[in-house]
């Protein structure tokens, strides 16, 4: 998840030694080269009229020849994928160069993947894989690929510093360091405490560099969101020597349910400095995470991301590091219907100018703020509805509000007498704690308010009136409550399904998550 950026130099990123391609291989033993089939960029490749090659890739397979003439050069399509031509020009090689230009473009199969699929069929081959980028950007990839060689672009002098290092001698840089110094070796590291006044401005601007950038937040709402004694458990990784912070893991509790007995555990998030990655530094600091909150008298559930307070609800969607959670037992498959396993849930923005006019409620129906005597009845409700549908820890959101002004801050909806939904709406930096643990419509954009824990029940009386109506009936009284405290436009989190209902209301996704939990034997 780290910002794009250049490399000062090629390094060899192993988790063994990188194999001696040159020595193991003797006269007539083909050495395969697998590049993909990607269009020239200028800015990258150069815009020399002279140049009479078309593939940006054909300096590498020269490069390569001057020190071992048997190199067989062939392309892969990503949109193709691994076929039966390259089966057998694998099986006949006697090592394999895999070249990743970079991480998937959308819709795009990722070349990560399909470089696994060669080292399969490769066997006891060496393959060495040469990234084009920052390996950041590809996901983990230590457990893999034992031999990577990271350059940071498809340049011809890139190339040929590639070549070098996989069959030559490393060319001498004026800058940077040494290549074999940069063989690197994944290995276990303390995990600390972390200090809050010691450690926060490393750890913010850690949080600045891994995490997109529409979830950068300014540093007080950061340190909020960190500080909640008895709820947070966080931990650094430091560099022996100079104490620097290389990783942090942030970790929250909280209540599952309405008995004050079972607990829910949040691993929000798990930060490594990029120039640390594929060193040991993240699965440390996810091996102690796991171990500390299973470890909690009462835990009934571990999750990524956090529900509150809010760091990010979930592992974004498309993160390069999906498959090293799914390498270490997390469930992560979208195509599951079972909770938790990776389904999308979303966070829509919605302007109200872009709202339809809904016009009369349905007969029955009527929503409006909560009154202080109903709130009781609400909290049943919630407690009911939110372990029916799996959204533990709702409970003890609406229950924060008991006894302060913000319980008018609770939309209701009623059937006749009977309450069918129920919904918490805030507006930044209006004191409400509901306020305080979801920070993302503060930072979208002035007059951004809140809606969240959408309650429905499922038990309808009047069967003529859907789910759907309801829902939209109360966000429409949501967007007037909030219309009258001033502000323009609406978020809420946390939705699960219903894009293009969502889209149809004038809706925009903001945000993307995978839900994910592996539950904990009580």
């Amino acid at each position: 998840m780290d910002p794009k950026g250049r490399l000062g130099t090629a390094a060899a990123q192993t988790s063994q030694p990188l194999p001696q391609l040159s020595k193991l291989l003797k006269d007539g033993d083909i050495l395969l080269l697998l590049t993909p089939g990607v269009v020239p960029d200028a800015a990258v490749v150069g815009s020399d009229p002279n140049r009479s090659f078309t593939d940006p890739f054909e300096p590498l397979g020269k490069a390569l020849a001057k020190h071992h003439p048997w190199i067989r050069h062939v392309p892969y399509l990503p949109r193709n994928g691994i076929t039966g031509t390259h089966v057998v020009h694998i099986r006949l090689a006697s090592a394999v160069i895999f070249v990743i230009s970079g991480p998937p473009r959308h819709g795009q199969p990722s070349q990560v993947a399909m470089a696994e699929i060669t080292r399969t069929i490769c066997e006891h081959r060496p393959q060495v894989i040469v990234a084009c980028c920052n390996v950041g950007e590809l996901g983990p990839l230590e457990k893999s690929f034992p031999s990577i060689v990271q350059i940071p672009n498809y340049s011809p002098p890139e190339l040929e510093i590639a070549a070098d290092i996989l069959l030559g001698e490393p060319k001498k840089l004026a800058t940077g360091p040494n290549v074999q110094n940069l063989i690197l070796s994944p290995k276990p590291w303390y995990c600390d405490v972390w200090d809050r006044d010691r450690d926060l401005p490393a750890v913010y601007d850690l949080w600045c560099q891994c995490v997109p950038k529409q979830f950068h937040i300014d540093k007080f709402r950061f340190q909020s969101l960190l500080t909640r004694d008895g709820y947070a458990m966080h931990y650094v990784v430091r560099e022996p020597e100079t104490a620097e912070v290389v990783g942090f893991s942030a970790m929250y509790t909280t209540y599952a349910d309405s008995t004050d007995e079972l607990l829910i555990g949040s691993i929000a998030a798990i930060l490594v400095r990029p120039s640390y990655r594929q060193r040991g530094v993240g699965l440390s600091l996810h091996t102690h995470a796991v171990r500390q909150l299973t470890k909690i008298r009462g835990m009934c559930r571990v999750q990524l991301g956090s529900m509150f307070p809010r760091l990010l609800y979930g592992l974004p969607a498309d993160s390069p590091a999906e498959d090293w959670f799914r390498r270490r037992d997390w469930p992560m498959d979208i195509h599951s219907t079972e909770p938790g396993t990776g389904q999308e849930v979303c966070d829509w923005v919605l302007r109200f100018e872009n709202w339809p006019v809904t016009g009369p409620l349905p007969p029955g129906l009527t929503f409006r703020p909560c009154e202080f005597e109903e709130f009781d009845m609400v909290l049943a409700m919630v407690a009911k509805e939110s372990k029916r549908k799996n959204n533990l820890g709702w409970y003890e959101r609406y229950a924060k509000l008991a006894n302060s002004m913000n319980i008018r801050d609770i939309v209701l909806g009623f059937e006749g007498e009977t309450a069918v939904a129920v919904a918490i709406t805030y507006c930044p930096n209006n004191g409400s704690d509901i306020a305080m643990d979801l920070p993302w419509a503060g930072t979208i954009g002035d007059g951004v308010g809140g809606a969240t824990c959408i309650c429905i029940t499922d038990d309808i009386l009047n069967t003529a009136i859907s789910r759907n109506t309801i829902m939209v009936r109360l966000l429409d009284s949501c967007i007037r409550l909030l219309e009258s405290q001033g502000m323009t436009s609406l978020l809420i989190d946390a939705v699960k399904g219903g894009d293009q209902g969502f889209q149809d209301l004038g809706f925009q996704k903001w945000a993307t998550y995978r839900e994910v939990w592996r539950d904990v034997p009580v």
